[in-house]
Formats: C-alpha cells, sequence, structure tokens
C-alpha cells in the first residue's frame, strides 16, 4: 500500500495550460510526484471534433499508465468535457477532471444564482459546465463566452496592460450585462489573466479558478483513500509531443519557474 500511496498521480492537457494545475498541486500538495504529458505537437484540441479529442486523450491516458499513477487528471477542460466517459471504461484508475469541480465550486459560492462560464469554443458549445451547474442548483442561470484570444495572451505573457485589458471587455461585456455574481475561469490558460479579468468584471464577481477548485478535491480525496504520499518532496516529469523548448519557454511563466529537462516523446496515432 505504501508504493501505492507514494505512485505518482498523472496529468495531460493539449498543451501548457495544464501547467496551472501542476503549479496549485506543488503548492497544495508539495510532496507529490507528478508526470505531465503535453500534447503540444496535436495542440489546440478546442477546434477539434468530439471523436479526435476522445482519441487524443485515451492515448495520452495509456501513456500516463505506463507509470503507474495512482490518479488520472484531465487537465484540458475540452477533454474533460467530451472524453471522460471514454476514459472511464478504459482506465484503471480514479479520473479527476477540472469542470465538475469548477461548476461545484461556483454553485457553493454564488449569491444570485446568476453564473458566468468562458472557456475555448469546444468547451462552452459542449455545454458541460451549463449541465453540471444547472443539475446542481436547478434555479441558476448560467451564461457563458467563449474567449480564444485569452490563450495566445496567457502564451505570450500579455497578462496586464491596455491590450489584455480592451480584450476582456470585449469578451466580458455581455456576461456583465447579465448581473453574475460569479465567474467560472472554464480553461486552465485563464488564471494567468484572472487580475485583469477581475478588474474588468466587478470586486463583488466571485472568480472560480477551476485549476484552484480541482487541487482542493484531489487533497482531499488523497488524504479519504489514504493515497496521500509520504515523501519528503515530490519531483515532476515533463514530456511533451513536439516543441519541448516553447513549452519549456512558456511553461517558466505559468510556473514562476525555470523549467527543464522536458522529454520529447512520440504517440502513435
Amino acid at each position: 500500500m505504501r508504493k501505492y500511496r507514494n505512485a505518482p498521480l498523472g496529468i495531460f492537457d493539449s498543451g501548457v495550460g495544464g501547467l496551472t494545475v501542476v503549479k496549485e498541486i506543488s503548492r497544495h500538495l508539495p510532496q507529490e510526484d507528478i508526470i505531465y504529458l503535453g500534447d503540444t505537437g496535436r495542440y489546440p484540441y478546442g477546434p477539434r471534433s468530439a471523436e479526435i479529442v476522445r482519441k487524443f486523450s485515451l492515448q495520452n491516458a495509456r501513456f500516463l499508465m505506463g507509470f503507474g499513477i495512482k490518479v488520472l487528471i484531465v487537465a484540458c477542460n475540452t477533454a474533460s468535457s467530451v472524453a471522460l466517459d471514454e476514459l472511464t471504461e478504459w482506465i484503471t484508475v480514479p479520473i479527476m477532471d477540472v469542470i465538475k469541480p469548477g461548476a461545484r465550486a461556483a454553485v457553493e459560492v454564488t449569491r444570485n444564482g446568476k453564473i458566468g462560464v468562458i472557456g475555448t469554443v469546444g468547451t462552452i458549445s459542449s455545454g458541460a459546465y451549463q449541465d453540471i451547474i444547472m443539475r446542481l442548483k436547478p434555479d441558476s442561470k448560467v451564461f457563458t463566452k467563449s474567449c480564444p484570444l485569452f490563450v495566445p495572451l496567457a502564451e505570450e505573457g500579455w497578462l496586464d496592460g491596455e491590450i489584455p485589458e480592451k480584450i476582456s471587455r470585449y469578451y466580458l461585456n455581455e456576461l456583465q450585462q447579465k448581473s453574475i455574481d460569479t465567474l467560472v475561469l472554464g480553461c486552465t490558460h485563464y488564471p494567468l489573466l484572472k487580475n485583469v479579468i477581475q478588474k474588468v468584471m466587478d470586486e463583488n464577481v466571485q472568480i472560480i479558478d477551476s485549476a484552484t477548485a480541482l487541487v482542493e478535491e484531489l487533497k482531499n480525496f488523497l488524504v479519504g483513500e489514504n493515497l496521500y504520499s509520504d515523501s519528503n518532496q515530490g519531483q515532476t516529469k515533463y514530456f511533451v509531443t513536439d516543441a519541448p523548448q516553447r513549452f519549456a519557454d512558456i511553461g517558466t511563466r505559468f510556473l514562476d519557474r525555470k523549467l527543464s529537462q522536458i522529454n520529447l516523446i512520440q504517440i502513435d496515432n
């Protein structure tokens, strides 16, 4: 059992966005080992069909299972929205995603029941957040908006200033008019823009970071299932399917620390 407790967590994303989940795990569960796979060679998942995203997600999960992981974390909102049923059918370890924790956190904090969700085109069009929120709180009203330019802003480090603020106002104006009191960041890139998003919205609007919500639930799960690692300090190994140097450069901004030893792999189609 001790050996299994000290098995790594497996995380995959279509690219670098899932590093916001890695950052939260490192902060709140620093003793846990992590195997991270960024599918940079097939990025982005957002515009792709559900069938293709399910195929890629299963391939990613099988790669991670080769490391004897104890939990699979789907850190991609697009994959979380369309691939969980497929993964659950084939993967034998517990699976956690970023959508359900974010939706639950929004329902817990909203006061007027008006909840906004922003994300990629794929995540928003899937209706996944809307479905879960409405199941949890049937009297709520959910308003959504896809914000595709937020991803390149985050990756290029345009996190504040006139340009990100103008783009944020353009995207968020519609949600402001709905008098939402809670906004879910439905893409793992978006927490990097949290400050400008909060500025544009209103200080009274609660911003829900799905990565933070996921890690809170992950910690409770590991403790409850006696899977909490007892090592002194966890280690993270990074794998990508293309452009390791670009991953390292962008990842350094996401994690606020220099990344090294990025392993380039090939996943068969």
